[in-house]
């Protein structure tokens, strides 16, 4: 199979015939052969309900329930799990995103590129609270990662199947998919996507989420950097800790010792113990970090999803 298109969706009743109509449009004339994976992350509406009408009409139709609400980036992860296409394309389910840029995605994946990432141009949000936060995240995951790409939050986006293989995803990562693949080895692009202010429904993000953005940036650059080294940034932080802890001691006991000098009194002993104490728990945590990271990649990976029920393809 050619393509696998993976839907998050989360209470989008209104949407979802429209979509699943414009995903048939761009697909079915595209030459490729193709499945559409729909994953309700928990939806308290009909959204669930009306993926079962289409799915009954629709043989490329596949849908995963969760049981309760998980959040986007496990919706995408039970997506890519399911997912047999060569190549991955994700979308939301807001009709935000256009259907037919897709074939756009799959002429630059056929130059060769891993992954290739819509840039929204022109994007029909406001600017307040949604563009400006989003250019400032951007450039700050640019510039942490090394990926510059100008726009990670679009959802509609392009990714061998074998290049997501090797990404693991927690938390609210799957917009630092690229990076994070790119870190892997993967060849990274770019290109224009239409977009398209929201119909129905309310967005699912607000500017509270810009916030968790700068921590998962944290996370990011640690996972690229030191994920498999946890010792180098611990034990690096702990040795000089515990060496300008020392150094303080030294010439403390130096004071006592030669200038007879009473030194309880003084600040600057209880800054050295503390770093000293400090960079002995920062090589600790490092190798403890070491135990845990080998014991991760060692072990059979756990997914962080239980699915209510998957509907079976129909077969008439």
């Amino acid at each position: 199979m050619d393509i696998s298109v993976v839907v998050p969706v989360l209470n989008e009743e209104e949407s979802l015939p429209h979509l699943h109509q414009k995903l048939i449009e761009a697909l079915a004339g595209s030459g490729y052969s193709y499945e559409i994976v729909v994953v309700d992350d928990g939806s308290t509406d009909r959204s669930f309900e009306i993926m079962c009408q289409l799915q009954r009409k629709d043989p490329h139709l596949r849908v995963v329930r969760f049981r309760r609400n998980y959040g986007q980036t496990a919706a995408f992860t039970a997506g890519f799990d399911r997912a047999r296409g060569d190549v991955v394309i994700t979308i939301d389910a807001d009709l935000q995103n256009d259907p037919a840029d897709i074939p756009a995605l799959m002429v630059k994946m056929a130059e060769g590129y891993d992954v290739v990432s819509g840039w929204r141009v022109d994007r029909q949000d406001r600017f307040l609270d949604r563009r400006l936060p989003s250019i400032l995240a951007n450039r700050l995951i640019g510039w942490s990662t090394g990926v510059r790409i100008h726009d990670y939050g679009c959802s509609l986006k392009a990714y061998r199947r074998e290049v997501l293989a090797d990404v693991r995803l927690y938390g609210d990562l799957h917009r630092f998919i690229p990076a994070l693949a790119s870190a892997a080895g993967a060849r990274v692009t770019e290109i224009p996507v239409r977009h398209y202010a929201r119909r129905y429904g309310k967005a699912k993000y607000g500017l509270s989420r810009t916030f968790k953005v700068v921590l998962d940036i944290l996370a990011v650059r640690f996972l690229m950097s030191f994920a498999t080294r946890p010792i180098q940034i611990f034990g690096l932080l702990g040795l000089a800790s515990f060496l300008v802890g020392t150094a303080m001691l030294a010439y403390l006991a130096v004071v006592r010792l030669f200038l007879l000098q009473p030194i309880g009194d003084r600040p600057l002993t209880l800054l050295g113990i503390l770093l000293t104490m400090l960079g002995v728990q920062l090589v600790t945590t490092g190798l403890l970090a070491e135990i845990v990271t080998r014991t991760w990649y060692e072990s059979q990976g756990k997914r962080i999803y239980t699915v209510r029920e998957e509907l079976p393809r129909c077969e008439d």
